[in-house]
């Protein structure tokens, strides 16, 4: 199977580093610079560092001869941008006149101005196209790029797209369940971000163990209740891409959400953090917008509003917990 990945970021990488030991696979990013990097080294030492790379690994700063790679007749696109380029990716296909029949969405998020999520983002600017869907789970992106064990989600209401993405990724050390639950996965995905930085500040703070499972506990309702509100459905949100997903968000060294949270506990500034940390941390870009849809829709995320709070109204972390455990008592 011939697939193209586009965008060169931590997880993009790892999966088509993945990719490439069974299928003809190439990935693409917009960074001339970070494309002649991998071609000379394979290794991405930009986001992926001490991960090498299969020599089968094409890569390509042209998009047209990517977009061309993934129109194959047998063939899958792998978008791995984050959301906030999603949109911006869809149009240029449109305007290089070259729209893959099979699309693949790995971000995470919601949209920061529109709310949307990725699965809505694709069907306003490619409303003729019907194979997309999502690809979701807890996975940390070295990990993958190492061959240790992962298992994820594939969403989707075509079946032939899922049946592609088990063909192109269920293999290795790699396990890929199917499902229709669009609407659910991408709620997982966007909200465990957020519930990560709460559990980063909570560690951060030195709350303890029973502080965590709590957030965790109680942050899995939040987004619960969002996501059937949305159109998903309760029983995603206990499988892989929802309390999987948030478990390993929530508690891995390796989640960029959770080492924004500590270091807003430490007392530094986001600006500081986002400056050093050189990746995406969607669960910033996206709080906002999840506490904007719990706010129109009237469900409570106190947990989501208390990130927001620290995040964005410099309200100090130790006081936006000392709001939550000031809550009056309810019913489970």
């Amino acid at each position: 199977m011939k697939v193209a990945v586009l965008g060169a970021g931590a997880w993009g990488t790892a999966l088509a580093g993945h990719l490439a030991a069974r299928h003809d696979t190439m990935l693409w990013a917009r960074d001339r610079a970070l494309i002649e990097s991998l071609s000379n080294t394979h290794e991405n030492t930009r986001y992926l560092t001490g991960v090498a790379l299969p020599q089968a690994l094409r890569f390509e700063a042209n998009f047209d001869a990517a977009l061309k790679h993934a129109a194959a007749a047998a063939a899958l696109c792998v978008v791995a941008t984050p959301v906030a380029g999603l949109r911006d990716l869809c149009r240029a296909m449109q305007q290089a006149g070259i729209v893959p029949a099979h699309i693949l969405c790995l971000c995470k998020g919601f949209e920061a101005d529109t709310q949307q999520l990725p699965n809505q983002i694709v069907s306003a600017e490619l409303p003729a196209h019907r194979s997309n869907g999502t690809l979701s789970g807890p996975s940390f992106a070295h990990e993958v790029g190492n061959g240790l064990p992962v298992a994820l989600t594939v969403a989707s209401a075509s079946a032939e797209l899922g049946a592609r993405t088990v063909a192109a990724f269920h293999h290795g050390a790699m396990r890929i369940y199917t499902g229709d639950d669009v609407t659910g996965v991408e709620v997982g995905g966007a909200v465990k971000n957020v519930l990560a930085i709460a559990t980063g500040i909570s560690d951060g703070l030195g709350l303890g163990l029973n502080a965590r499972a709590a957030l965790i506990t109680r942050g899995l309702a939040e987004m619960s209740r969002l996501g059937v509100t949305l159109g998903g459905r309760a029983e995603t949100f206990t499988g892989l891409t929802g309390l999987g997903d948030l478990i390993l968000t929530a508690t891995g060294d390796l989640s960029r959400n959770r080492s924004v949270g500590m270091q807003l506990a430490s007392g530094r500034t986001l600006d500081e953090i986002l400056a050093a940390l050189g990746h995406v941390a969607e669960g910033v870009r996206c709080a906002r917008a999840v506490l904007g849809l719990a706010q129109s829709h009237a469900i409570e995320m106190p947990i989501t509003h208390a990130v927001c709070r620290v995040l964005f109204d410099r309200v100090a972390p130790r006081d936006a917990v000392h709001a939550l455990l000031s809550r009056d008592a309810k019913a489970e």
